[in-house]
């Protein structure tokens, strides 16, 4: 048995402000200084049981690019693992929505498991971190779902689609559209990560974590971005990749490719009037080729109450994460084809979608 390690812990108000100190300090240095934003809404980040394998190099918080977030709900873990080669970096982010469970526990077996063996991965596990903090309204799943692993019984929270009302700052508006729209949505989707982008520095708190999460694509100089999703199992969306029109090419190389493992996976550009969205603006705001995928889950329905999200016998969670990381390996496979060595990225020890069907999710945790 592997031994724990613990999980960020609440720290104490004065420690989050050397936190935002030193995290002005190392934005300055990347880029132009950023405006301080509104009051920070009070309560500290949810705390995950992450444990971080032998791959991961380094560890800070999503406030180390964009200060404002330090002590707030909305400051996030971010995991840096490091190769031995030099090669492209390549960011991943589960749980922008906080009830889409395969994307947080694919970034999380990412975390525990992954070695890069070239290149640079940076992953977010819960990219939207007030919005594990409560139970959706709408559609209603588990506080938390369990999983056996090989250190014992583990819990994971399952929240909600939006940023914890209270954590905003700001009431929801009657309607909600952004500057440059052609979009005009109900007002709760102001709390929405992924029709925030590219975000606000001075903003809302979704705003400003939309806005951190585009400067960590730009300060790190990814060359790919993932944002790991899931739909209804009805949903148009169920098995696709949505890619940025400026990379379809390599989206459709690794459709091609998952087809041939026997994968079913469907694709669609990014839309040229729909705004708002990771895929979207990611790719248009930094040279990231940026890429969404989204799996099917069974909670994703009107009535959710008594839907097994984890053993559903159609979709399993098993399942679904397994799709998830063979999407992201070929894509990784299609850009490593048509990149020079020295730009190339080589994940290694990470289960196939057999091995996760076969063994379970929980055998590949720690």
């Amino acid at each position: 048995m592997k031994p724990m390690r613990p999980s960020p812990a609440v720290v104490h108000a004065s420690m989050w402000r050397l936190v935002a100190v030193l995290a002005i300090a190392a934005v300055t240095a990347a880029g132009p200084a950023v405006a301080a934003g509104p009051e920070p809404p009070k309560g500290a980040p949810f705390s995950h049981d992450v444990r971080p394998g032998p791959g991961v190099t380094a560890e800070r918080w999503l406030s180390h690019y964009l200060p404002s977030l330090a002590g707030t709900p909305g400051d996030t873990m971010v995991y840096v693992l490091e190769g031995a080669e030099p090669g492209a970096t390549v960011v991943v982010a589960g749980g922008t929505h906080g009830n889409e469970i395969a994307g947080i526990m694919t970034a999380t077996l990412l975390v525990e498991r992954a070695r890069v063996v070239r290149g640079r991965l940076i992953v977010i596990p819960n990219a939207n971190n007030s919005a594990v903090s409560y139970t959706d309204p709408q559609r209603p799943g588990p506080e938390w779902i369990e999983m056996t692993t090989p250190s014992g019984t583990r819990r994971f929270k399952y929240g909600a689609r939006r940023t914890f009302p209270a954590h905003q700052g700001t009431p929801d508006p009657e309607r909600y559209r952004r500057e440059g729209w052609t979009e005009d949505l109900d007002g709760n989707e102001a709390r929405n990560l992924d029709r925030a982008y590219p975000g606000d520095e001075a903003g809302t708190l979704t705003e400003r974590i939309a806005a951190a999460m585009v400067r960590l694509i730009t300060v790190e100089d990814a060359a790919l971005a993932f944002d790991l999703h899931e739909a209804g199992p009805e949903s148009r969306l169920a098995w696709m990749i949505v890619a940025n029109p400026k990379n379809v090419d390599l989206g459709a190389l690794a459709v091609l490719s998952l087809e041939s493992a026997g994968i079913a996976m469907k694709l669609e550009p990014s839309s040229e009037t729909f705004r708002g969205l990771s895929h979207r603006e990611w790719g248009d705001a930094t040279k990231a080729r940026a890429f969404l995928f989204e799996t099917p889950n069974p909670g994703q329905v009107d009535d959710p109450r008594g839907v097994d999200v984890v053993r559903h016998p159609e979709f399993p969670l098993d399942k679904r994460v397994g799709v998830q990381l063979a999407t992201l390996e070929a894509v990784l496979e299609a850009y490593n084809g048509e990149a020079p060595g020295t730009a190339r990225v080589e994940l290694a020890n990470l289960p196939s979608l057999d091995d996760l069907v076969r063994d379970g999710l929980g055998a590949f945790l720690r």
